[in-house]
């Protein structure tokens, strides 16, 4: 798998929580294999961990072009491991990762109790690190907190540098946030950031999070002050304290590292051994060089040579990653004698695309909820602002999206828009996926039952967007986060957008995995409120219209008067008005509707306090005496002896 492009040193922020780890990833991305090898990275999620690994596969490409980097996840890796083996192709696998220069490992945690991948993984460090190539991995956890781990491969992960990433400092914090404001162009008063800034939050998910929510709020009240800052990101009023010191300048280290790659010069070699050494290693990766044996034939050097060479390269690698696309829907079709030829490449991504068609996507949004007909109040404006933003540039605002609220405030109906308008946005309707966390769980299972893992999740990867709702059932079920953690990871490497519906916020859903809380709350967190006045009362005049009621404005004020707990509640309360009226013969009026919500019971009438006083109390017992009898025809009148 390629590095994420958008990982590099230039956006990625340096303060005195990271910056060994800088330093070291630095050196490394300039010397693969001279220094630090392997290199372990750790730290809590959200701390920049991948964007740290990407940047120094970018940097090291940046520094030599030809070079082989390969970025793969833990749980990837043993995907394709799995693929291999299923195929019977477990050699070209290991020669595949043995001819990688620099390969970065993410996630190593997720080793524990895999017996099979760990002895792979250890014969793999063993071989790259025996020829001098580069090995970077992180995790959450240092080597030695890893547990159901073999003691020799600990050993290995240990044996270079370990270094960790801490939590940001207030400059580091106020740094990050003017850099994600100039990326996105957002402007704050002077002072908001700052404000912000003085919140410890836990990762840098939590503080993009935050930023976010500001943004998503200033769209809507307009400019912000500081004073405003703690009560919009819901954070508690501390006293305040001086700013830490500033950080110590930084010292000669980078200067050093810079000597050394600048005295350090690649060798040019005559074209036919570059040309030679390109089919021996094409070659050895199993793949057809007829195009460049053709290429080592003429007689002089071609003007264009070295754009062929990387053009073959280019061809190669894309077939790899249309071996992957079809691995994941079946692995029997990845050893195709097609996916070793790329002077066939168009005829493979052909057959690919013909392999792919032929799985069930996932359920998509429902066309009945639309975005025209969700109203908006100020008790949902901020979500249904956020929702525009992103159906205009999904991917690019707000990802996730996270959508926060009690039952039957249009959760449902919000995030099927967004689905359908993205949908429309993309020109490709089923390309979205859409689905209920049960769902997504339930098939989940079914794969797990069936042993298609594979293909449930080359499904999900496939769509260009995921929206789940009900995310909340996610809690509590180990496998099912797990799957849903590399699903979030595939898709927001990708730059598809990700949407998801609860009915609580992810800093209060008990059982929700810490990795996914931080990733949730990364994005924007929103929440839609019960319906306020300016929504009940655009409701009810547009459902009695559709129900053919013609409401007078008294009726829709009169109910709109009324308080709901939800929008569900709301239309119930019109099919209890439009069945009494069906039932009784009348219109649907105001008086009919104070009859039916408000009626008046009438209460007994009271015997007099006097006529009381002067009885008997027992013999005047309301059970036993008739005070009131209206027809005197039926009167018994017995004469007293």
């Amino acid at each position: 798998m390629q590095v994420d492009p958008r990982a590099r040193f230039d956006n990625y922020i340096v303060g005195s929580a990271n910056r060994l780890a800088v330093a070291a990833a630095t050196a490394v991305a300039d010397a693969p294999g001279a220094a630090y090898n392997p290199l372990f990275v750790y730290s809590g999620p959200g701390l920049g961990k991948t964007h740290l690994m990407g940047a120094i596969g970018n940097l090291a490409l940046q520094r030599a072009p030809d070079l082989s980097v390969e970025y793969v996840a833990v749980d990837d890796f043993v995907q394709q491991l799995h693929a291999a083996i299923a195929a019977g192709e477990i050699d070209r696998f290991k020669q595949r990762y043995a001819r990688v220069d620099l390969l970065l490992l993410d996630d190593v945690q997720f080793l524990t109790g895999r017996r099979e991948t760990q002895s792979e993984i250890l014969r793999l460090l063993n071989a790259l690190q025996g020829s001098g190539r580069q090995i970077v991995m992180t995790s959450d956890r240092p080597p030695t907190e890893i547990s159901d781990v073999d003691e020799r491969l600990i050993s290995r992960l240990s044996g270079g540098l370990v270094v960790d990433i801490g939590i940001p400092d207030y400059e580091t914090r106020v740094a990050i946030m003017r850099e994600k404001c100039e990326e996105r162009r957002i402007t704050f008063a002077p002072g908001v950031v700052e404000e912000l800034a003085r919140a410890e939050f836990a990762n840098v998910r939590e503080l993009q999070g935050a930023l976010n929510r500001m943004s998503a709020q200033q769209s809507l009240d307009g400019t912000l002050v500081p004073a405003q800052v703690r009560a919009l990101a819901g954070l508690p009023e501390p006293g305040y304290s001086a700013a830490p010191a500033p950080p110590p300048p930084v010292d000669e280290f980078f200067s050093f590292l810079t000597d050394i790659a600048n005295t350090v010069a690649a060798s040019v070699e005559p074209w036919k051994v570059r040309v030679g050494e390109a089919i021996a290693y094409w070659g050895g990766e199993g793949y057809r060089t007829a195009a460049l044996e053709r290429l080592m034939s003429e007689p002089a050097a071609p003007s264009n040579y070295e754009a062929l060479l990387r053009g073959f390269g280019q061809a190669v690698e894309q077939l790899r990653e249309l071996e992957r696309q079809v691995s994941e829907v079946d692995p029997l079709l990845g050893g195709d004698e097609r996916f070793r030829d790329p002077e066939r490449l168009a005829e493979t991504a052909a057959f690919v695309e013909r392999a792919l068609a032929g799985a069930v996507p996932p359920a998509g949004p429902q066309p009945a909820f639309s975005r025209a007909s969700f109203v908006e109040s100020p008790s949902n404006q901020m979500a249904v602002r956020a929702a525009d933003a992103i159906v205009a540039e999904p991917g690019r605002r707000y990802n996730p999206l996270f959508l926060a609220g009690p039952s039957g405030v249009g959760k449902t109906h919000l995030l099927n828009a967004i689905g359908n308008e993205i949908a429309r946005t993309l020109g490709a309707p089923g390309s979205v996926a859409c689905v209920g966390a049960q769902l997504f769980i339930d098939e989940l299972i079914a794969a797990l039952q069936e042993g298609t893992v594979d293909r449930f999740r080359a499904r999900y990867r496939a769509a260009d967007a995921l929206l789940i709702d009900d995310i909340q059932f996610v809690a509590g079920k180990e496998r099912t986060q797990d799957e849903l953690f590399h699903v979030f990871n595939s898709f927001h490497a990708a730059g598809k957008q990700l949407v998801f519906a609860s009915d609580l916020p992810p800093k209060a859903i008990e059982g929700l995995e810490e990795r996914l809380r931080s990733r949730f709350e990364g994005g924007l967190v929103t929440e839609l409120g019960a319906p306020d006045r300016a929504l009940r009362e655009k409701l009810y005049g547009r459902l009695l219209a559709e129900a053919s009621a013609l409401p007078s404005p008294e009726l829709v004020s009169y109910l709109a008067d009324r308080p709901v707990a939800s929008v569900r509640e709301l239309i119930g309360t019109i099919h209890r008005l439009k069945a009494k009226a069906d039932s009784s013969g009348a219109a649907l009026s105001l008086a009919l509707a104070r009859q039916e919500l408000d009626p008046v019971v009438p209460t007994p009438s009271s015997v007099p306090a006097s006529v009381r006083q002067a009885a008997d109390v027992f013999f005047l017992d309301d059970e036993k005496i008739v005070w009131e009898w209206p027809d005197a025809a039926v009167r018994l009148v017995e004469e007293m002896r």
